[in-house]
């Protein structure tokens, strides 16, 4: 019921969005001769504001047409390798003969589209040949292509994976975490020659256990059949995915401001005070990010549902508990993949110890072979977009990459 009141919401404040749209575009107009007035700049201020607030926000674009391979732009075409009912593997194929070290990205499906991750995308492409993990908004899916459960998420990554393998590294960005240790793990265990050569571990919640953050005690406080009587919705009848029970993309969005209102609504006063003072580049920062921060998708019902319990209260995987499909996920079992994990010193959604936590369940992996970051002064976002993440956190994951290459041309 109240999806469908926040579409209907959404329809009745279209008209209104649509006239201030084109009054903010008659104002900032360069055609427009008084558009530098105090009054007329105070229109379109209020104008796109209003707009921004109120409009909905589609998946934005990849926009990774070249990248600079040593000093020079290489053209780069995006192709779906994979299609899936409920992801897409995309590959980013650079036009020249090295492509470089093959990178599988696990995006998260956590509320935002995979493309939060162009940052990291255009800056592992100068370096490696990488595919992405896409995944579809929920309300977009038939019925008729059945339920995703947080297993089948892990079926997914381990057919990715053997299809991209050998010599592949795989890295995985906050929630994916969890998935792609239990897939390599499952891998491992079954003697598949498909494990890869190494994980490169961000940001996610491995053992939410350790520094709780306000993540996991809102997951603690509340019980898992509170969740699925208030955070379970059907999808309205104007879609794809009609009567598909998902953890609507409004909810989470909702959630994701509520995590730091007043950082959210002091970024919007400064947007609003820099269109006031005609400072174009910082307004068009903010409207770049919050473009892609207010893009948010649905996700599948049961996933969610699996991901809340398995992860965040029943902590399954660190306590040596979780079985996919009768077979038991046994990070131990994995002694041929090197492990690089990162953390973020500030990371106020993954805590501190989560992440590293993979370092002692794989203990089959030499530790001539592991390796753990905390980056000091970087947030969650941080740890794989942003300046501090290109300069230095990036490096080190090339250096990672490349020192494993060269031990598995020495053992060969």
């Amino acid at each position: 019921m109240l999806y469908a009141l926040h579409e209907l919401q959404r329809s009745l404040l279209s008209p209104m969005v649509t006239a201030a749209s084109v009054l903010k575009e008659v104002t900032h107009s360069p055609l427009n001769p008084l558009r530098d007035l105090p009054f007329v700049r105070a229109v379109g201020a209020n104008s796109e504001l209003f707009t921004r607030l109120m409009q909905r926000y589609h998946k934005p674009n990849w926009d990774i047409e070249t990248v600079d391979v040593d000093g020079k732009p290489v053209a780069v075409k995006t192709e779906i390798t994979i299609d899936k009912p409920f992801c897409k593997l995309i590959h980013f194929r650079k036009e020249t003969k090295v492509q470089g070290p093959k990178l599988l990205i696990v995006a998260p499906l956590s509320g935002h589209f995979a493309t939060l991750l162009r940052d990291t995308v255009r800056t592992t492409l100068a370096d490696h040949d990488v595919w992405v993990t896409d995944w579809v908004d929920a309300k977009m899916v038939p019925l008729s292509d059945g339920e995703f459960r947080l297993e089948d998420y892990v079926d997914y990554i381990k057919e990715f994976i053997c299809s991209l393998a050998p010599r592949l590294n795989v890295m995985s960005v906050c929630q994916p975490t969890v998935p792609v240790l239990a897939a390599v793990s499952l891998l491992a265990s079954e003697r598949n020659p498909c494990i890869p050569d190494s994980m490169i571990m961000m940001g996610g919640p491995i053992d939410a256990r350790r520094s709780p953050t306000a993540v996991n005690q809102f997951a603690d406080e509340h019980s898992h059949q509170w969740f699925t009587n208030q955070m379970v919705m059907r999808v309205p009848q104007n879609y794809p995915g009609f009567s598909r029970l998902v953890y609507p993309g409004f909810m989470q969005h909702a959630s994701f401001m509520a995590m730091n209102p007043d950082r959210h609504l002091n970024a919007h006063w400064e947007f609003y005070k820099h269109l006031m003072q005609g400072d174009q580049d910082s307004a068009e920062a903010h409207r770049q990010f919050y473009d892609e921060y207010n893009a948010v998708l649905d996700m599948p019902a049961e996933y969610y549902l699996d991901t809340v319990r398995i992860v965040f209260q029943d902590f399954l995987l660190p306590r040596g508990e979780w079985n996919i499909r009768e077979q038991r996920v046994d990070p131990g079992a994995i002694t041929k993949t090197a492990l690089f994990t990162i953390e973020g010193e500030l990371d106020d959604i993954s805590g501190n110890g989560q992440t590293e936590a993979a370092q002692s369940l794989c203990s089959g992996i030499p530790k001539t072979r592991r390796k753990h970051l905390l980056a000091k002064g970087v947030g969650h976002y941080g740890i794989f977009s942003g300046r501090k993440f290109r300069t230095i956190i990036y490096p080190q994951i090339s250096q990672f990459v490349q020192k494993q290459m060269r031990s598995k041309k020495q053992l060969a």
